[in-house]
């Protein structure tokens, strides 16, 4: 699934392209809002909560998460889309551009007065302008026995945070993946945690490591079998869930993390 830097760029591409703006046709391709139309509708705001995207349109909120493979992507008035017209799962038109969602893993359009019924469940925003970090730690702490991998990951402790971060800021912190949040320095963690995605929010590539360039930009993600950066020891490559349904491809350093 997206990290929260990535789903805040996606909102700041539609708010620049849609914000202001009065909808000529809307499209959705899924069979519950089949029928919706809000076309003649003015475009309030787009803002990302944690992973979830939401467009706050009259008197409607259009949400939407990308999951595993989704992506919003605008175009000019008649430009041509770069994928195939069956992934579209939502079009939102202008006079100026239109909006795509594809293979949308979540869309609903609700009465704007339930928006908190689908994401008041969330922890902080990590890139919200209400970022609370005691609030944060206070939620992860309240489960000490959890690994604290998952616990970074549970998007009702804190939104935002994805496999990517966690693995990184288990690295960071030289802890491995599944010690236990009672033995962690949890607001240490936040901290950087908070840090981390901050400085990432506006760059074209996550980066970790500090060292832009490409196969550079992480610690230990995604490098399973490869020589950690800093001892030269071989990243093991693990699986990590609060369930079996829920377990993520892990990754870690054996001597920089203990």
């Amino acid at each position: 699934m997206p990290e929260g830097d990535t789903v805040y760029q996606a909102a700041r591409r539609l708010r620049e392209a849609l914000a202001g703006r009065v909808l000529t046709a809307t499209d959705f391709r899924v069979p519950a809002y089949a029928t919706v139309d809000l076309s003649g509708e003015r475009v309030d705001e787009v803002v990302s909560r944690g992973k979830h995207l939401l467009m706050r349109v009259g008197e409607h909120t259009i949400h939407s998460h990308l999951k595993m493979e989704g992506s919003w992507e605008v175009y000019r008035a008649g430009e041509r889309w770069r994928h195939p017209a069956f992934q579209a799962r939502a079009v939102l038109r202008t006079e100026e551009s239109e909006a795509v969602g594809f293979l949308l893993g979540v869309l609903e359009v609700l009465p704007r007065s339930r928006e908190e019924e689908t994401v008041g469940y969330l922890g902080p925003d990590l890139l919200g302008a209400d970022w609370d970090a005691e609030e944060a730690v206070r939620r992860i702490t309240a489960h000490p026995e959890t690994p604290i991998a998952v616990a970074l990951l549970d998007q009702r402790n804190l939104a935002g945070l994805g496999n990517v971060y966690a693995n990184e800021l288990c690295f960071l912190r030289g802890m491995l993946p599944t010690r236990p949040v009672g033995e962690v320095d949890v607001p240490a963690a936040v901290d950087l945690g908070h840090r981390l995605i901050v400085a990432n929010r506006d760059r074209p590539r996550r980066v970790t490591t500090g060292d832009t360039r490409r196969g550079r930009n992480t610690w230990v993600y995604g490098r399973g079998g490869q020589p950690c950066r800093r001892c030269g020891t071989r990243i093991r490559r693990t699986e990590l869930g609060r369930t079996e349904l829920e377990e993520r491809v892990t990754y870690f350093c054996p001597v920089c993390q203990t």
